[in-house]
């Protein structure tokens, strides 16, 4: 049975916890940053690495996964379908495939607060041997919208239901024979076409899916490698089924770019000399963060490494940018840094002029309504913020005044509200930080690595 090294089901259990508690970090002023980190490794490739080697036909050996609150819940979920797991998180853990029809779920399967499970997981049981599951998570994952899935999967022909408003909990009710077709969706999602294909392994004929603009590709690069084709046309991606099988081979993880992402603000805001991160993933479709910082006058340079896990790797340096400039950001590059825009409205408060973030709706859907979260944790800091239908304006100024924000049990407000509070005048407190724990378990202990005071 696998654990992390400070065993991932804990951690979880004493992080949904102290959520009620709230613990308060209190993040304060430095001159500035420097030094080199490794950032912890990618959660996505980690959740998609999990689940497919789960399904594989053979057994793979997973290094470095990452060691977090939402990994964790991914791991406990494969174990609750009676796949076997040894190893450690953070370290490597071995998953015994027991084949794409091998699942055996128990009746009911925590998804805790790990989005990216609750929306990848019913691709796979719908084509399992099933006869009753439930995916339930915590109050935050229960407001989070699975009619997006459920409804592309029940024109497939699952037995799947959502609670009003298609809200989880998630119940998915007997394995039928599953009809391929073809689902555009109206906002790109990377979750959501993933669940499709994986439910089209198992459909009759060519399962596509098409987006506006294209999301990620991790799952597209993994079915790859286990040896599933991959179809491509007219922005549209598809896979034929049934697939007899699949064979992920082992891999290693690299770094998680939205993870980075709060250090290389940072370094912008505060690097002298500078903040180096190695082992990167650099995904062209993850990494639309860096056009925009360099537009806004951001001094970074990207070095490309060898691929990792198949995967374009490397390190990202960044330099204090003392003359930052108001940037728009447009509909089409929103999908490829939908994590990182909060970041965006971070650097605008520093930056001469209004910033402009557009077509960004996607986010009012995460682990909280972004858009508000965003707003609301500027204006908290003295920041001249507004809301936008489907995005934020941010007003820059010399500085950063300070004051308090809520990170409303999201793991990556928590973080950029510590990044804030380094770069302010007066400081900031965090409420609610464990919740960095989702994605980033160390992320205080790093900062202090480059000089931090928090």
């Amino acid at each position: 049975m696998a654990r992390s090294p400070h065993d991932a089901r804990t951690v979880v259990r004493a992080h949904s916890g102290r959520l009620a508690g709230m613990t308060t970090l209190r993040a304060t002023p430095v001159a500035a940053l420097a030094g080199t980190l490794r950032v912890p490794t990618d959660k996505s490739i980690t959740h998609r690495a999990l689940l497919l080697a789960a399904v594989s036909d053979r057994t793979v050996t997973i290094a470095v996964p990452l060691d977090s609150a939402d990994t964790g819940a991914t791991l406990s979920a494969v174990e609750a379908c009676r796949v076997p797991v040894e190893g450690h998180l953070g370290e490597r853990v071995v998953v015994t495939g027991v084949g794409l029809r091998g699942l055996r779920p128990s009746p009911a399967i925590d998804c805790m607060n790990a989005g990216t499970l609750m929306r990848l997981l019913p691709g796979l049981l719908v084509g399992s041997r099933a006869d009753h599951v439930i995916l339930d998570g915590d109050d935050s994952l229960r407001r989070r919208p699975m009619g997006r899935i459920a409804t592309p999967l029940r024109r497939m022909g699952a037995a799947m239901f959502t609670s009003p408003g298609g809200l989880p909990p998630l119940v998915i009710s007997g394995s039928r024979p599953l009809r391929a077709m073809r689902h555009d969706l109206d906002v790109a999602s990377a979750q959501v076409k993933s669940c499709i294909l994986l439910a089209g392994l198992f459909a009759e004929g060519e399962t596509w899916v098409s987006e506006p603009v294209r999301s990620r590709d991790h799952t597209e690069r993994m079915l790859t490698s286990a040896g599933v084709t991959v179809m491509s046309a007219d922005g549209a991606v598809g896979v034929t089924g049934p697939v007899a099988g699949l064979a992920l081979p082992d891999l290693e993880v690299p770094g998680d770019f939205s993870s980075a992402a709060f250090h290389m603000v940072a370094g912008a805001l505060l690097g002298d000399p500078e903040v180096r991160l190695t082992g990167v993933n650099l995904n062209p479709l993850r990494t639309g963060l860096l056009p925009v910082m360099r537009r806004m006058g951001v001094d970074i340079e990207v070095i490309e490494g060898p691929d990792v896990a198949g995967e374009p790797a490397g390190a990202i340096v960044v330099r204090r940018t003392d003359a930052l400039e108001a940037t728009e950001v447009t509909p089409e590059e929103v999908p490829a840094m939908i994590d990182e825009l909060p970041l965006i409205g971070l650097l605008a408060a520093r930056a001469r002029g209004t910033t402009r973030v557009r077509g960004a709706q996607e986010l009012r859907v995460k682990e909280s309504d972004r858009i508000v979260a965003v707003v609301r944790a500027l204006r908290g800091m003295g920041v001249r913020a507004e809301e936008l239908p489907d995005g934020f304006a941010v007003t820059g100024g010399s500085s950063i005044p300070g004051g308090r924000m809520d990170a409303g049990h999201d793991h990556r407000f928590a973080m950029l509200g510590a990044v804030a509070g380094l770069a302010s005048r007066d400081g900031v407190s965090v409420a609610g930080f464990e919740a960095a724990a989702v994605s980033y378990p160390h992320f205080a202990a790093d900062l202090r690595t480059l000089g931090a005071g928090v």
